[in-house]
């Protein structure tokens, strides 16, 4: 809103006025504000939560400090969700097609979580929202992503083509023409750009349309993948925030360079008219959860709950297929990925060997994974991997998380350049 008077104001030649044109000024301020609303509201809305008695309930799974965990207030991704809106309302462009969907999957995810908990807290089942209704809000919103990005005429991209001379890129050069595409960015290789109408073009003169049914599909897969690996993730104090953070900083990135078409061409990436607008969220995004973490590092005053982690990995998701990096999600979202994985593995081990041996054995001492590392080894759990034997203290297995998800982040920008 604020864009919009500061726009005016600027056609009055207002001093100053003309900085709002800049994402990067719009940018810095959604971070500052964001952080702020973060630290501001965050102390209120702890406290209602406390008055409320809107306590975290603690399963006895033998961890070290788990019982000092009780009571603590949960459904805090509340504050991230305002901290999110408010700032991107103030200092966004509304009418950009890229942050309208960021804004409605913010609140449509953060509605989710917020439903679960909800029913987990007030009405004490422990197993919350039902997972199918979980499943269907997400499709939905993948659908609704999916379906967006066929349709709008304002989400379109320029493709990149190289000038070549003997071998050697010597140019990169776009297209006049926005057009619709359905292809992705894919890291580590020379043409980086995949195309899903390869996935279907041995249907012939159908091929058009049956690949948006494919990329729709790949929309839906993606939002609840993530959403639900950031879901399983938010088990220990700062744990998934501070991974979404350092994530949202790469995604930031990302989506500035694709609306930049001079960092476009040096990187030999599509250009994507729009997406520059997205820092700003992404700005936003950053500040939010680097506010909350003012109250959920170690010792934790207040839990996301499932409010906050399924809205920001369904944000990350949403945001990488936007900018047509999803394919990136891997490297990006490596932690988020091998949380889920090892969740996979262990119940996928278990049913096997109960079912061979007659009796359900384990890979890991538990899982998710970052609890595997509370649980003291040889302790009478029948698993593959004992080690560490010694429980690792909380913090610093948040803290060594969030440095392989920095390196991973690293690793996923370099490889726009590593082909």
């Amino acid at each position: 809103m604020l864009y919009y008077l500061f726009n005016y104001l600027d056609q009055l030649d207002f001093p100053g006025a003309g900085m709002f044109q800049f994402v990067t000024f719009r940018s810095a301020l959604g971070a500052v504000l964001a952080l702020f609303i973060a630290i501001v509201i965050g102390r209120k809305i702890i406290d209602i939560l406390q008055k409320k008695q809107i306590g975290e309930t603690i399963r006895n799974y033998d961890l070290e400090g788990q019982y000092s965990k009780r009571g603590t207030p949960t459904m805090g991704g509340v504050i991230i969700i305002i901290s999110i809106i408010v700032p991107i309302l103030l200092f966004g462009k509304l009418e950009n097609i890229y942050v309208i969907l960021m804004i409605i999957s913010t609140i449509w995810l953060g509605t989710l979580g917020f439903a679960d908990d909800y029913i987990k807290v007030f009405k004490k089942d422990k197993e919350g929202l039902k997972g199918k209704f979980k499943i269907v809000a997400q499709v939905g919103l993948g659908l609704i992503v999916g379906l967006v990005m066929y349709l709008s005429p304002d989400i379109v991209t320029r493709q990149n083509t190289e000038v070549r001379v003997n071998n050697v890129i010597e140019d990169v050069r776009y297209g006049e023409k926005e057009l619709k595409t359905t292809q992705t960015t894919i890291p580590f290789v020379k043409n980086n750009n995949f195309d899903y109408n390869s996935l279907v073009s041995f249907m012939g003169d159908f091929a058009d349309k049956a690949v948006w049914v494919v990329f729709v599909v790949v929309v839906i897969l993606i939002v609840t993948a993530v959403s639900n690996s950031a879901n399983l993730t938010d088990g220990l104090d700062g744990l998934a925030g501070g991974i979404s953070g350092i994530i949202g900083v790469a995604l930031g990135i990302l989506a500035y360079v694709s609306g930049n078409v001079n960092f476009s061409a040096y990187l030999n990436i599509m250009y994507i008219p729009g997406s520059e607008e997205l820092m700003v969220f992404a700005a936003c995004f950053i500040g939010a959860t680097v506010g909350f973490l003012w109250y959920n590092a170690y010792p934790a005053q207040v839990f996301m709950g499932d409010t906050g982690s399924l809205t920001l990995g369904g944000i990350i998701g949403v945001f990488a297929v936007l900018i047509h990096k999803e394919l990136l999600l891997p490297i990006l979202c490596g932690v988020f990925f091998m949380e889920s994985l090892s969740v996979i593995l262990q119940v996928g081990y278990f049913k096997y060997t109960k079912k061979k041996y007659g009796e359900g054995r384990r890979i890991f001492k538990m899982t998710p994974l970052h609890h595997h590392f509370q649980k003291k080894g040889n302790d009478g759990i029948d698993a593959l991997i004992q080690k560490p034997l010694t429980p690792l203290p909380e913090s610093r297995i948040v803290i060594r998380f969030w440095l392989v998800t920095i390196i991973l982040v690293v690793l996923g920008l370099a490889t726009l350049k590593m082909r």
